[in-house]
């Protein structure tokens, strides 16, 4: 029943015209028929809950049915929020200042909230010469920017930023120097995804083109990361699927590098996932500072979309089994 209303989901709320540019880029890319192509997209979705964009983006259509089996779809994406996180609680995940508010202790910097209170606004700026803006609810990087307070009129800048709802603002972080080596612009955080407490994902993202946020969608760059060591083992992608063993800009090496403080980090992530329990699925964006790694913010629809890349599978797998693992750890523990 399930299969069937996400089907109906998808022919109600599909963008036709990307969904034929869709079909006609994979037809050129394997040869195939765009009837066979249109046929094997709507077996996805009914069997595997994977709409057009995850059936091109994971190229489902280099898959067995077995390999497809193992993929989080963006359908079994969404149910595994359903399942773990509880709306009632989600607010604290969704609302940048409900998150600095609550993990508080782990942030490493100063913030404030803007507005009615020019005042301390000013001396935060009076403080920090440059500071980091954002909007309250939005994603994907869009609206944060950097700020040198030292070339604006405050009294403008306060304005202007309570207008386009850029009511966060915070201290700018400085990341540790291997990072900041490889891009300088952005911060480039460690996307660490924990289900009921266990890891399951960890990926490098890095800025690209001189934008200041390093978001996958914003032009940036992507990389797992093994578990394990901390080390980066595949090559980086960006969302035109091009990959870089080396950073185009900095030419610093990407394959092969140590993610400083690894053993915090996971502790770090570990810790905080069980503040708030009735979140279990969380993806976490970890700033590796100069003397200990803290969260930039944390995430309750984590970005499915960079978990199992083609250019980062092994043997064509996705990570279900991996999440699949994690759920039944989970359930041994409650035994």
């Amino acid at each position: 029943m399930k299969k069937i209303k996400y089907l109906i989901k998808h022919i109600f709320y599909m963008d036709y015209k990307s969904f034929l540019k869709a079909i006609n880029r994979i037809s050129k890319e394997i040869h195939k028929s765009k009837i066979f192509i249109l046929i094997d997209i709507i077996k996805c979705v009914i069997k595997y809950q994977a709409g057009y964009v995850d059936y091109e983006l994971f190229e489902m259509y280099k898959m067995t049915d077995e390999e497809r089996k193992t993929v989080i779809t963006g359908g079994k994406n969404t149910a595994l929020i359903r399942e773990y996180n509880n709306p009632e609680y989600i607010k604290y995940f969704n609302s940048k200042l409900k998150f600095n508010e609550k993990f508080n202790e782990y942030l490493n910097r100063d913030w404030l909230e803007i507005k009615d209170n020019f005042e301390e606004f000013q001396k935060f700026c009076n403080k920090h010469k440059e500071i980091v803006v954002k909007p309250d609810n939005a994603s994907c990087g869009k609206g944060i920017e950097i700020i040198d307070t030292t070339r604006k009129d405050l009294k403008g800048l306060f304005k202007d930023l309570i207008k386009n709802n850029q009511i966060l603002i915070e201290e700018k972080v400085v990341q540790c120097k291997e990072l900041n080596n490889l891009y300088p612009y952005s911060i480039n955080t460690i996307r660490v995804v924990t289900l009921k407490s266990n890891i399951v994902v960890a990926l490098l993202r890095i800025g690209d083109k001189k934008n200041v946020v390093d978001n996958f969608n914003h032009g940036g760059l992507v990389c797992p990361i093994n578990i394990e060591t901390g080390r980066v083992e595949y090559p980086a992608v960006d969302k035109q699927k091009n990959t870089y063993q080396k950073h185009p800009l900095t030419k610093e090496k990407i394959i092969g590098l140590k993610i400083p403080k690894w053993e915090e980090i996971k502790k770090l992530c570990i810790e905080a996932s069980k503040i708030i329990p009735e979140v279990g699925y969380i993806g976490w964006d970890v700033c590796v500072g100069e003397n200990k790694p803290f969260f930039i913010e944390g995430n309750e629809y984590p970005g499915f979309d960079l978990y199992q890349l083609p250019a980062h599978r092994k043997d064509n797998i996705g990570l279900l089994p991996k999440f699949m693992e994690a759920i039944n750890k989970d359930e041994r523990n409650k035994k």
